[in-house]
């Protein structure tokens, strides 16, 4: 089916590895537009029955079918949309969309856009779940690891399915430059260093839900990254040396 956006592109990785200062830097380039997290498969259609005893659902499956579609076909028609108002209202010429829960459902994602492209942002998953305990610290009931673990499993398999580019976090905060250029060269836009210098532009509210909200993103300058962990825990211990960084730690 014809996309109002044919090809976008979509960041995928997991949380805490980085994506608001990617989708930052891309965002501050005169031809890419990367707002905020937009959840795009949070958004759902649904069918309701508006009076007790009435079957108006079916009414409303019945009337989709005429015109060819499923509900999962309409909901890809209001993302669609979403993508399109968005990219129109910033007068630019390519989107990228950057939502953590993306890796998750990169399958409708990828049904959606037969013509999306991807970037890849991997980080060292010790230092992702180290990343999550402190953003989640009130939340004693969240199992970091357990999530890190979600999601470098999710990465795994799209990585596995889905053509795109690899970019590591450590590499985008210690080498930006040379970073950034390639990925340029992957999107096809010319490389424009005032990217590095993303404080310098409005990219929005950095505020909790719709990416990171710290005062490391709020500085507006790309910092240099974190000191590798002296352990990592045995249960990330599979993920880290799939993803080449158990032979930055010890046991």
């Amino acid at each position: 089916m014809r996309r109002l956006i044919p090809d976008p592109v979509f960041v995928l990785s997991p949380p805490r590895s980085g994506s608001t200062l990617l989708r930052s830097v891309l965002d501050s380039h005169s031809r890419i537009h990367a707002p905020h997290e937009l959840h795009l498969t949070l958004l759902a259609v649904e069918k309701r029955s508006w009076a007790a005893g009435e079957h108006s659902d079916r009414y409303a499956s019945i009337a989709l079918g005429e015109i060819g579609l499923t509900l999962a076909e309409a909901e890809h028609l209001l993302w669609d949309r979403v993508l399109h108002h968005e990219l129109t209202r910033s007068g630019k010429q390519l989107i990228v969309n950057k939502t953590t829960d993306n890796v998750l459902n990169w399958r409708r994602i990828a049904e959606c856009w037969p013509g999306a492209r991807y970037l890849f942002l991997f980080r060292n998953p010790a230092h992702i779940a180290d990343s999550l305990a402190r953003a989640w610290a009130h939340r004693p009931d969240i199992d970091t690891v357990a999530r890190t673990k979600m999601f470098v499993t999710a990465m795994d398999a799209a990585r596995a399915a889905l053509p795109g580019h690899d970019i590591r976090y450590e590499d985008l905060t210690a080498r930006p430059e040379t970073t950034v250029r390639a990925l340029c060269e992957f999107l096809g836009v010319p490389w424009e260093p005032d990217m590095l210098e993303y404080g310098r532009f409005d990219h929005g509210t950095y505020v909790r839900g719709i990416g990171d909200w710290s005062d490391t993103i709020r500085s507006g300058v790309i910092q240099p990254p974190r000191p590798a962990p002296v352990a990592v825990s045995e249960e990330l211990r599979s993920a880290c040396a799939a993803w080449g960084y158990l032979k930055q730690a010890t046991r």
